[in-house]
C-alpha cells in the first residue's frame, strides 16, 4: 500500500494502479496515531475507514504525505557514507580502503560501516555518520522550490530513501513506510573541510509524494535527473535499499532512536538513509530554475522540486539585547 495527500483531495490510498481517497481521514498523521491507538498497522487502519473516490495520481499536486501540525515537532536528519554504489565505484572505493595509512576520516567512517554496520538481528553495529537538517519549517513539499540560502555556495540534490516515523505515547519510534527524498545540501561547502558538513546540510529538503507502507525491497533502482528548460542535462541511475549499503536499516534506526530526545511521544521523524549518486560529483554546476527528478518504480509518482535561491543579505545577522 502507498499513501500521499493529494491537494484538494486528501489522504489518498493506492493499491498497484488503483488510487482512492481514504474516508474521514484529516492526515497521515492522525491516521498513524489512530494505527498506534488501535494497536493494528496502517492498511488495517485504511480498510476500517473505508475507500471512497477515485483519484488520478498522474494529474494531482501533492503535499507532504506526513507532517506535524507543529512543524517544530517534525525532525529531518539523516545518515551518510552508507551506499556502496555501483561496482565500478565499489572496486574503486575498496582500492583506496586497501591503503589504511591514507585514510581521510570520511574513509574511516566508511570503512567502519562495510565492517560492522551489519550486525545480527537484535545486535548493535557500528555508528553511521550522522547530521541534523531542520525540522518541519525545512520540509518543503513535491512540485515546490528547494531554496539555498543566498550565503549558499551551491545547491544539489542528493536523491534517497527516507524513513517516516511516529514516536507512539510510551515512547516507541513506529515506521509510517519509507518515501523518496531530496536531500538537498551544499556540495562546494563540505568539500572545503569535512567539519562544515553540519554547515551544508542545514537546508531544506523534500520528501514522497507517496509514502510506501510495509517493507522495503532490498534493491531500490531509480534515476536522478536534472532538467534546464525541459530538457535533461544530467540523468544517472541510483542505488538504494540494503542490498546497495554498507549498514542494515535496523542498524540505522538504532542509532538515531538511541537518543531519547528522538523519543518524544507524538513527534515525527524523516530520516534519510544516504545515496552515492550526486550530479555535483560528476562536475555540473546547477542553476536557478533548475528541476530536480527523483524516479524509482518502487514509489510511485516522481519526486519533482525545482531549484532557487534566497537573495544575498549584506552584513552579519543582527542579535538584539533585552
Amino acid at each position: 500500500m502507498h499513501l500521499s495527500t493529494v491537494i484538494g483531495a486528501g489522504v489518498v490510498a493506492r493499491e498497484g494502479a488503483d488510487a482512492r481517497i481514504v474516508r474521514g481521514t484529516p492526515s497521515v498523521y492522525a491516521l498513524a496515531e489512530a494505527a498506534i491507538a488501535a494497536g493494528h498497522g496502517l492498511a488495517a487502519e485504511v480498510a476500517l475507514r473505508g475507500l471512497g473516490e477515485s483519484v488520478d495520481l498522474s494529474r494531482a499536486g501533492f503535499d507532504l504525505p506526513v507532517s506535524h501540525p507543529d512543524p517544530a515537532h517534525l525532525h529531518l536528519t539523516g545518515t551518510g557514507l552508507t551506499h556502496l554504489g555501483s561496482a565500478s565505484a565499489r572496486d574503486a572505493m575498496h582500492a583506496k580502503l586497501s591503503d589504511v595509512e591514507t585514510l581521510t576520516d570520511s574513509m574511516k567512517m566508511f570503512r567502519m560501516g562495510l565492517e560492522g554496520g551489519r550486525p545480527a538481528r537484535g545486535q548493535v553495529g557500528a555508528q553511521p555518520e550522522w547530521f541534523y537538517k531542520g525540522n518541519g519549517h525545512a520540509a518543503i513539499a513535491p512540485g515546490a522550490a528547494l531554496e539555498a540560502p543566498g550565503f549558499a555556495e551551491d545547491g544539489g540534490e542528493e536523491p534517497e530513501v527516507a524513513g517516516i516515523y511516529l514516536i507512539g505515547p510510551d515512547g516507541t519510534p513506529h515506521r509510517i513506510g519509507w518515501a523518496l527524498g531530496n536531500e538537498f545540501s551544499d556540495h562546494v561547502t563540505e568539500r572545503v573541510n569535512y567539519l562544515y558538513l553540519a554547515h551544508s546540510k542545514l537546508r531544506v529538503a523534500s520528501y514522497g509524494p507517496e509514502i510506501l507502507v510495509g517493507d522495503l525491497p532490498a534493491d531500490i533502482r531509480g534515476t536522478s535527473r536534472i532538467l534546464r528548460g525541459g530538457r535533461a542535462i544530467w540523468e544517472k541511475p541510483f542505488l538504494s535499499g540494503e542490498a546497495n549499503m554498507s549498514h542494515t536499516l535496523a542498524n540505522l534506526e538504532h542509532h538515531h532512536f538511541k537518543y531519547p530526545i528522538f523519543r518524544q511521544p507524538g513527534d515525527l521523524h524523516v530520516h534519510f538513509f544516504g545515496t552515492a549518486t550526486l550530479s555535483y560529483a560528476d562536475g555540473i554546476k546547477t542553476e536557478p530554475g533548475d528541476t530536480f527528478e527523483i524516479t524509482a518504480e518502487a514509489f510511485g509518482q516522481p519526486l519533482r522540486n525545482t531549484l532557487s535561491f534566497a537573495p544575498v543579505t549584506a552584513g552579519a545577522t543582527q542579535v538584539l539585547p533585552l
